[in-house]
């Protein structure tokens, strides 16, 4: 989202989880975030046609009420309530597919998906590349379901009311039916690997915000999955304790984001300590939530240089 200010290793449990408690209310508390322009108004509207969905059949999210809705926000989509994930094909030109895959994740703080500023319009740039696309709606934690609602249940997580989830809940639990949803993603794009031209060994995940802490749970928590590279955008860095087979790791952040760019840089030295490849690019200014809003920022130059990033690796190069 854009804001106007704009293998089961698991170390220390206990700090790891007050910090991802942390993390999970700074984002959802993002969401309510003071408005400035006309088009930062939240206008509900109806649920876009998705003819390429694919449902990846994890199971409707437990006890959830209220159904799926959109709404429009600063010139683009956001979906909430998702209740049942799917998976989106965005498939490059054949002749010019490079084998490569990336599952995007779009953000929004578990309560809200932006699904054309961190997905649609990312799937269609990679596609644009050779690299095939898929965008991940997960399910996401119930808001209410009138808009007026929303907006009232974010004012009162931003002013405090809402507490942080249990300390005792880590990532791996807490993110449970997301981890899922990435985890049935990475299978159906494999099982499905011949017809969309894609190398079963050569697909990645790019995350946005709490997509970002999506992806990377993915590839701590997500056993199967496997991603053979992953990518966090104006995710926390938090530091993890990493596996000896983690993936390359691309990291993007903004040195104003409000949330992220001043706690320091642990996950980069975890990754280094263990020895895996990680690229960090720290943008002077973009604030949160920039992902592929033009702006007048070097932060809009973040896709090149994790494009550039993914061809140094020998990703956007067909196999021999």
């Amino acid at each position: 989202m854009r804001f106007v200010t704009r293998r089961n290793n698991t170390p220390s449990l206990r700090n790891a989880s007050s910090a991802f408690a942390t993390v999970l209310i700074a984002l959802t508390c993002a969401l309510a975030q003071p408005v400035a322009a006309a088009d930062d108004k939240m206008t509900p509207i109806e649920i876009p046609a998705q003819p390429n969905a694919i449902p990846l059949k994890t199971g409707t999210l437990p006890d959830a009420k209220a159904p799926e809705s959109w709404h429009s926000q600063y010139g683009s989509v956001f979906a909430r309530n998702v209740t049942d994930a799917t998976l989106t094909p965005f498939l490059p030109d054949p002749a010019k597919a490079t084998g490569a895959a990336v599952i995007v994740a779009p953000g929004g703080g578990f309560r809200t998906l932006s699904m054309e500023n961190e997905g649609w319009d990312v799937a269609r740039a990679l596609a644009d590349k050779g690299v095939a696309a898929f965008v991940l709606k997960y399910r996401l934690n119930q808001t209410p379901a009138d808009m007026a609602g929303f907006e009232r249940s974010m004012t009162e997580m931003f002013s405090g009311a809402a507490r942080p989830r249990p300390a005792q809940q880590d990532p791996s639990v807490a993110l449970a039916p997301q981890i899922a949803d990435a985890r049935a993603a990475f299978a159906l794009v494999r099982s499905r690997a011949k017809e969309w031209h894609v190398d079963s060994d050569r697909i990645g995940m790019v995350g946005f915000s709490a997509g970002a802490m999506l992806t990377l749970s993915t590839a701590l928590y997500g056993q199967d999955a496997k991603p053979a590279f992953i990518g966090d955008i104006y995710g926390p860095l938090a530091s993890v304790t990493v596996p000896a087979d983690a993936p390359p790791l691309f990291i993007a952040l903004a040195a104003d984001d409000p949330f992220f760019a001043n706690n320091g840089f642990g996950l980069i030295d975890s990754w280094r300590a263990a020895k895996r490849p990680v690229e960090f690019h720290l943008y002077e200014q973009g604030g949160h939530g920039f992902g592929m809003y033009k702006k007048e920022t070097t932060s809009t130059g973040w896709f090149d240089a994790f494009t550039r990033w993914m061809d140094m690796h020998g990703w956007l190069k067909p196999k021999a």
